[in-house]
């Protein structure tokens, strides 16, 4: 069984808050879990400065050169046999780098892999060019760089060569829960009254969809863009469900003031699904984000989905069934949402399923792990076993 230490400097995986990151952690360490590898939360640390105030840069980079000289000590006092065998960092960016992982993985001479690593070269003389740089070394000591987002990949290249280890990782999920959902017209029209009924939302109309927290940002800048969308539809009856909560929600409702939106606040994991399922069109304008796992979870659930196409969200979504458009427009988001409502929406939610249950579910991923990881501790195993007899 292969040994992982795992480090997730962003936010570690057992934070209270959810999040995406926090949930593609947790998938990491279970796809890691699945591979074969006993894994080890190596560390809480959040390095994460969302200011750019260098101060608190250079103050978490000596907590992490620390903490990183007390694992190295905790490791080598432990038999051979229990030590990490290989460092996975998760999310590794400038304003969040892995101060200590390289440093591990260089005392314990064990492989260094890193996923969803990204560089802007526009941060050399920003406010986080000491994260830049600490970022940079972590990406030059990767053995295996794993892109969740396709065009992380030009930037990381310019960095590190044609030669860098760089490998197309598809974001995933567990698929277990979504494979036992009831997908039929009938059993989604079932839900539909029933929640419809529960929550006093008209359950004659279309409903559109969208969850995310209410984040000052990205994520308001989102919500302000798709309440300016969904102002531009035809007039035709339609209904917005907005599952989701933050310290921005009165500033976002008042952008939809006027439109007929239920909003049923921040809801429990387990209760998306059923809201997903008995919906009709998953809408989300995803300002600046990297790929969007809820845009995952609709599909999985037999959704559509009509998003802005930034970051890696294309690369995720159902050829055919759901639509990236032109980002941060309104005007195209609207005649696309209009659009999608003039088509048979359950066809396409079902196309969308069965597109992530072939191509972004955790046994394909652990697979993937399971091969790469493998060749990289066979290879240091080998390195090491030469320079031993020579």
């Amino acid at each position: 069984m292969l040994r992982v230490a795992f480090y997730a400097p962003l936010k570690p995986p057992d934070h209270p808050n959810p999040s995406g990151d926090r949930q593609i952690a947790r998938l990491f360490m279970q796809a890691l879990q699945q591979a074969g590898c006993q894994v080890e939360l190596a560390s809480h640390l959040r390095s994460r400065d969302g200011k750019g105030d260098l101060l608190r840069q250079q103050r978490l980079e000596q907590v992490a050169k620390g903490l990183a000289r007390r694992l190295i000590r905790r490791f080598l006092q432990r038999p051979a046999a229990q030590r990490p065998q290989l460092w996975f960092t998760y999310h590794h960016y400038h304003k969040a780098p892995d101060w200590i992982g390289p440093q591990v993985a260089d005392a314990l001479n064990i492989p260094y892999v890193i996923a969803e690593a990204s560089y802007s070269a526009r941060q050399h003389n920003g406010p986080w060019q000491h994260g830049l740089q600490g970022s940079i070394r972590g990406l030059r000591r990767a053995d295996a760089l794993l892109c969740l987002n396709p065009k992380d990949q030009p930037a990381l290249r310019q960095l590190l060569g044609e030669q860098a280890p760089l490998h197309q990782f598809p974001p995933f999920l567990d698929l277990s829960p979504y494979l036992r959902l009831d997908t039929a017209a009938p059993a989604r029209q079932r839900a539909r009254q029933q929640l419809g009924e529960q929550w006093q939302i008209p359950a004659d109309r279309p409903w559109l969809i969208t969850a995310a927290m209410m984040r000052p940002g990205d994520k308001q800048a989102s919500y302000h863009l798709l309440a300016e969308a969904l102002r531009q539809l035809p007039d035709r009856p339609w209904q917005l469900l907005v599952l989701g909560d933050g310290l921005a929600r009165t500033d976002i409702e008042n952008d939809f003031r006027g439109l007929p939106v239920s909003w049923l606040g921040r809801q429990p994991p387990e209760a998306l699904q059923p809201w997903l399922s008995a919906a009709d069109l998953f809408v989300w304008p995803a300002v600046n984000e990297a790929f969007g796992m809820a845009l995952l979870e609709a599909q999985a659930c037999g959704l559509p989905v009509i998003a802005g196409d930034e970051g890696g969200v294309a690369s995720i979504l159902a050829p055919q069934a759901s639509q990236a458009v032109t980002p941060r427009d309104s005007q195209t988001f609207a005649r696309a949402v209009a659009a999608a409502l003039d088509t048979d929406l359950h066809q396409r939610g079902m196309q969308a399923r069965q597109h992530v249950l072939e191509h972004h579910g955790l046994p394909s991923a652990s697979q993937q792990l399971r091969q790469l990881l493998s060749a990289l501790v066979d290879k240091y195993a080998s390195q090491a076993q030469a320079e031993g007899t020579e």
